[in-house]
């Protein structure tokens, strides 16, 4: 697992049941846009992460109008997987660490 996927992870695990935009995440883990949204969509693909795009009519209750936001949070069982995979990159078991499905993690 790469330093930066655990920086995203890190973030996320901040506030684990909170959805968060991507330019968001960008400047909490301090990295930049073109780095997260490869590991997001990595994230989403294992089942750790879901997404959603914002409502149109909040977009529309803004001043200025910006663009949609994308959110991901976490899966049902995405943080825990998270944890756990930090846990072993931690312990400096980063092989057995790589991104693998949610329901696939334990085994």
């Amino acid at each position: 697992m790469t330093l930066q996927t655990q920086l995203v992870l890190r973030t996320l695990l901040e506030s684990p049941a909170e959805a968060r935009y991507g330019l968001e995440l960008s400047q909490a883990a301090g990295l930049p846009t073109g780095t997260i949204h490869p590991i997001l969509a990595r994230l989403e693909n294992t089942g750790w992460l879901e997404s959603f795009w914002e409502d149109q009519n909040e977009i529309e209750k803004t001043d200025p109008p910006r663009p949609r936001r994308r959110y991901y949070r976490f899966a049902p069982s995405g943080a825990e997987s998270a944890r756990v995979a930090l846990a072993a990159a931690y312990q400096g078991g980063a092989t057995s660490a790589r991104l693998r499905p949610a329901d696939g993690l334990g085994s």
